[in-house]
């Protein structure tokens, strides 16, 4: 998770390496596409999500600032910074976790904060998250198969069809049906990480938050994980947020990236052009830490 707003160069690693860039000023860069009245989807289409003029305080500290964009259906966007930078506030005010300063969140619409609790409730079926850490989905406690199956109460399933979509996620995320019947403890960390995976898909969800979702995994077994939700994205049509450090990864997994610094968006746009043709000082010095 996010801590104070950090220095560049200060131990930020991104494939085993540092970040090591100057510190220029922020200067607000959009390519065309992922804007703040967006208008990348069809006319009079509902964003799935959508954050309007989001803002953060802590403390009277300011960690998010006026943080815009809308997300269509089956899109992916790619929320990019160093340690600090405010990506996993975010995550937790997309994932109406928090409650923002100022602005809204909106999941088809719907201005999450002035949902009833019920109806919140009900909602988060559609939108999951996958944590860092595996651990934070999974209680140690528990049997996997009851950590992955316990959403699905909300959704009032029978017993037999709870078990019928415990095995499809365990396939889903390509573990063994056997795999239900063990520990959090008895697995890797990937494994661990592939049964977050298949918590959060276990509901049908429209859109996952994920924050993090390789870093805490060997470089080998980050592949394996980043090839896996490439695949489920594409084979179910889920939207996906990434919190991530990781540029390859977004420039693989994602439609549009979002860059942080200190809290402010200082670029945002498709992420073949923010990557590919970057505007802003600090997108090009994330870059070029990658050579």
């Amino acid at each position: 998770m996010d801590g104070a707003p950090g220095v560049l160069g200060g131990g930020a690693m991104t494939q085993g390496r540092a970040w090591s860039t100057g510190s220029p000023q922020p200067q607000p860069h959009r390519h065309p596409g992922l804007q703040e009245p967006a208008e990348p989807h069809a006319a009079g289409a509902t964003p799935l999500l959508e954050a309007d003029d989001v803002a953060q305080r802590y403390a009277g500290r300011d960690v998010l600032r006026r943080v815009s964009f809308r997300l269509a259906a089956g899109e992916s966007l790619g929320i990019i910074g160093e340690s600090g930078a405010g990506k996993s506030t975010l995550a937790r005010l997309l994932m109406a976790l928090e409650r923002p300063s100022q602005g809204h969140v909106r999941w088809s619409g719907d201005d999450v904060n002035a949902l009833p609790a019920a109806v919140l409730r009900a909602r988060r079926a559609r939108v999951q998250m996958v944590f860092q850490d595996p651990y934070s989905s999974l209680d140690p406690r528990w049997r996997v198969g009851r950590s992955i199956t316990e959403p699905l109460h909300l959704l009032r399933m029978t017993a037999d069809e709870r078990q019928q979509r415990l095995h499809e996620v365990l396939a889903a995320v390509q573990l063994e049906p056997d795999a239900a019947e063990r520990f959090p403890h008895q697995f890797s960390g990937g494994q661990r990480q592939r049964l977050a995976i298949a918590r959060a898909l276990a509901t049908r969800p429209a859109l996952i938050v994920a924050d993090e979702p390789l870093s805490a995994l060997d470089v080998s077994v980050q592949a394996q994980i980043l090839v896996l939700l490439r695949d489920l994205q594409r084979r179910e049509g889920i939207s996906l947020v990434m919190v991530s450090h990781d540029l390859p990864a977004v420039e693989v997994l994602c439609d549009h990236a979002l860059v942080l610094r200190h809290g402010e968006v200082v670029e945002q746009g498709p992420t073949r052009a923010v990557l590919g043709d970057p505007r802003h000082a600090y997108t090009q010095a994330l870059l070029a830490a990658l050579a």
